[in-house]
Order: structure tokens, then C-alpha cells, then sequence
């Protein structure tokens, strides 16, 4: 229950903050959006709370979203601009070798899978097709492939996503 309500408040407070300065009520939102909202993030609790809050509150402390945010902000925006350079420039030339490859993260928690196949999907070039239940491995469809890691069981983590898991290792785990 604990876990249904946090997970409501931080999506009504994310809701807010998005609406600002569309309303009547202190100049900030209208009723009708406010009820709307909170509506909208009943339902969007029911469904995620379970992934948001699994077990226990570690995503309620303020730093990890802190150091979620540095994650946005640094590394993971540094790679969606150098992949969308690299997509460019492989689209310019036809230089594109498609494929689908294996990646063993070792991340245990599901949130960290989950931000981990975000981020990887919400780059370039990337796209997370499955994930793996058993072994929380990834499988990633990717638009330059080279011969040596197409004959590889797994690839390398860090060749294809860089620090990604070890900033999400900070955040979810």
C-alpha cells in the first residue's frame, strides 16, 4: 500500500510540475486539470507501483534522483549526441551492417533493467528487442554490427552502452 501511494504522489508531483501555468488555482493549474491529474496518477500508480517500489523505498531518497538526474544531464546525453552523429553519418554513407546482439548487464533489480533498456532504446541506432527473464540479459538491435561481435555469444556491455549500467547500478540498485 505504501509503495501504491508513493508512486502516486511522485507521479501527481511530475504531473504538476509539467502542467505549471496552465490554470486559475494560485495561477498555476485549473480545478478540472487538478482532479484530471490526480486521476491520471491513481491509474498510472496502480499500474507501476509494483516496478516503481518492488520491495522496498530506496527510490524514495532524494539522492538517487539527484544522481538520475546527472545521469540525463552527463553521460546519457553525451551518447544520444555522439550516436545521433554516428546515425547520420551511417545514413550519409550507407555504412549501416544490422544486427542483433546479446549483452549481459548484471543488473539485478527490474528498475534498473527497465532504465537500462530505456536508454538504450532512446539512443540512436539502438533498439532493445527482448529481455531475458532468467539471466536479466538484453537482446539489442543494433545498426553497425562488425564481423568479430557478431560471431560472439555476448558482447560487451561497456562496447555497446558504455557507463550506462554502472550509473543505473548507482540509481536503482
Amino acid at each position: 500500500m505504501l509503495a501504491f501511494v508513493a508512486t502516486t504522489i511522485v507521479c501527481f508531483v511530475t504531473y504538476l510540475y509539467l502542467t505549471t501555468g496552465s490554470g486559475d488555482v494560485a495561477g498555476l493549474w485549473s480545478i478540472e486539470e487538478l482532479f484530471f491529474g490526480l486521476i491520471l496518477s491513481l491509474i498510472a500508480g496502480f499500474i507501476s507501483h509494483s516496478t516503481f517500489f518492488k520491495n522496498d523505498m530506496r527510490m524514495l531518497n532524494p539522492i538517487r534522483w539527484i544522481l538520475f538526474l546527472v545521469y540525463l544531464i552527463g553521460p546519457f546525453f553525451i551518447a544520444l549526441t555522439k550516436a545521433n552523429f554516428d546515425v547520420a553519418y551511417r545514413v550519409i554513407t550507407g555504412k549501416i551492417n544490422p544486427g542483433i546482439v546479446r549483452i549481459s548487464p548484471d543488473l539485478n533489480t527490474d528498475l534498473g533493467i527497465t532504465i537500462l533498456a530505456n536508454s538504450i532504446t532512446l539512443t540512436p541506432g539502438t533498439l532493445t528487442v527482448d529481455i531475458d527473464e532468467e539471466s536479466k540479459d538484453l537482446y539489442i538491435h543494433w545498426i553497425n554490427v562488425d564481423e568479430k561481435t557478431l560471431n560472439k555469444k555476448t558482447v560487451d556491455c561497456t562496447y555497446l552502452c558504455g557507463g550506462f549500467p554502472e550509473w543505473i547500478r548507482r540509481i536503482a540498485e
